[in-house]
């Protein structure tokens, strides 16, 4: 009886996603939007520029992303999730109130200052005349959602005695302008080429908190 030849071992099949489902050519196509829109900037980008930076077709955008403004969102919305994560955990735990600001005010400043969201924010800034709705959702998922996550420890704290706020809105808003103070206007417009270091910013942060407890903290005197 002669032995039949051994079959020869499977290769691992690549796994199929359905379309606009895999996550590694979304992931491609949103680095390459990246970076084909801090070089050119959003205006000047093309959708076919960024389909050469990422590797892809056009009809493969078009079924990740409706649009070269939906893409624009998408990719800082990405960017900005790790953020929060950053920003909420900072807060978080029972360090004195005093640590958890400055964590918080040291963590956005850094974010704030970062070549990528300076980028981010002079885009918006550029196109919100004509596109208002791009310049509101940023707003609001962004800036607004950095509020919220302060403002929600600060009436904690209040609700506990530690603090005395008649306006926690506008602490909030306070304390976040305190944060980067004299850094984050200046990497706006381009008065400062770099971001400023851990140390400044450390700084910055130690006496962002120390005016604001001045105010509102409730065994001031």
């Amino acid at each position: 009886m002669t032995d039949k030849p051994a079959p020869k071992p499977r290769r691992p099949r690549t796994p199929r996603h359905a379309a606009g489902a895999d996550p590694d050519k979304r992931a491609a196509i949103i680095l390459g939007a990246a970076q084909v829109f801090m070089q050119m900037g959003f205006d000047a980008a093309s959708v076919s520029d960024i389909c050469t930076a990422a590797g892809v077709s056009k009809s493969t955008l078009y079924v990740y992303f409706a649009s070269k403004e939906d893409l624009f969102e998408a990719l800082v919305e990405e960017r900005r999730e790790a953020m929060f994560e950053n920003l909420q955990s900072s807060l978080q735990g029972p360090a004195p109130l005093a640590d958890r600001l400055a964590a918080f005010a040291r963590t956005l400043a850094t974010a704030l200052c970062s070549d990528d969201v300076i980028a981010a924010q002079r885009i918006v800034i550029a196109i919100a005349e004509r596109r208002p709705d791009i310049g509101t959702r940023f707003y609001e998922s962004g800036a607004a959602k950095g509020h919220a996550v302060l403002l929600a420890v600060l009436e904690q704290e209040v609700a506990r005695g530690t603090l005395v706020i008649p306006d926690l809105p506008l602490a909030a808003y306070q304390f976040v302008e305190l944060s980067a103070a004299g850094h984050w206007r200046r990497r706006l417009f381009a008065k400062a080429a770099t971001p400023p270091t851990a140390e400044v910013i450390a700084a910055t942060a130690q006496s962002a908190v120390a005016m604001f407890l001045a105010t509102y903290a409730a065994s001031r005197s």
